[in-house]
């Protein structure tokens, strides 16, 4: 079977950043799009992916196009 959600812990290891930080990102309206279903955070996969192409540049001049939580 496919892996299609990870856990805040695994998406923190990924970008290896702290959970907090998701925390905090889902707390002012940025990063990556989740789920919350009862008290547990999951993000999608498609989501996550999607994010980061949104944060694909070119230099460090060249300003997102739109919002992360878009």
């Amino acid at each position: 079977m496919t892996k299609t959600h990870i856990t805040q812990a695994e998406l923190a290891r990924r970008w290896s950043i702290s959970p907090r930080t998701l925390e905090r990102w889902r707390w002012i309206g940025e990063g990556p799009r989740f789920l919350k279903i009862g008290g547990r955070v999951i993000y999608r996969l498609e989501e996550i992916e999607a994010f980061e192409l949104r944060q694909t540049r070119s230099s460090t001049a060249n300003a997102p196009q739109e919002r992360a939580t878009a």
